[in-house]
């Protein structure tokens, strides 16, 4: 039987280019049923958000969904706070580790699996600007060698 193809909705591009991601995790969303339609659309922003734990539950803060067209007073709040859905331990795990100077959590992407939404965190230590100039290059060197082997086998 054939797995269910992820729909991806929203990523966050800058995550991995402002942090280095030591482990990520897949939470669920606690979501209202016109935050769902408007995900559905690809109607969402995560560049801005980060998880903050209070009271042993993680949240997910600074994301925005934009309103639903066709809701009604029903809609939602365009920036709330939506309650991740994980495991004590994994919550635990999270926050002994962001207690520590210089990690923090941030989402990296927003997607459909079955059906449901569910978002992957990383937890993440900022990267210096040396860091990410170090990265740029890295990069461009693979790009430029990724061309140079292109044209050998096009010559051959």
């Amino acid at each position: 039987m054939a797995e269910d193809p992820i729909k991806v909705v929203a990523t966050n591009r800058v995550a991995r280019h402002d942090y280095f991601i030591d482990q990520t995790f897949e939470a669920g969303l606690m979501l209202t049923g016109t935050e769902v339609k408007s995900l559905r659309m690809g109607r969402a922003t995560i560049g801005d958000g980060y998880v903050a734990i209070a009271n042993g539950e993680a949240w997910l803060e600074n994301v925005y969904i934009s309103e639903y067209a066709q809701g009604t007073w029903t809609n939602h709040a365009a920036k709330r706070r939506r309650k991740l859905l994980l495991h004590a331990s994994q919550i635990e795990e999270l926050q002994v580790k962001t207690r520590e100077k210089g990690f923090s959590i941030v989402p990296l992407r927003l997607y459909f699996v079955k059906g449901r939404a569910k978002i992957e965190i990383g937890i993440g230590r900022g990267k210096k600007l040396h860091d990410k100039r170090q990265t740029l290059r890295e990069k461009q060197d693979d790009r430029e060698a990724q061309r140079v082997m292109s044209v050998r086998r096009q010559q051959q």
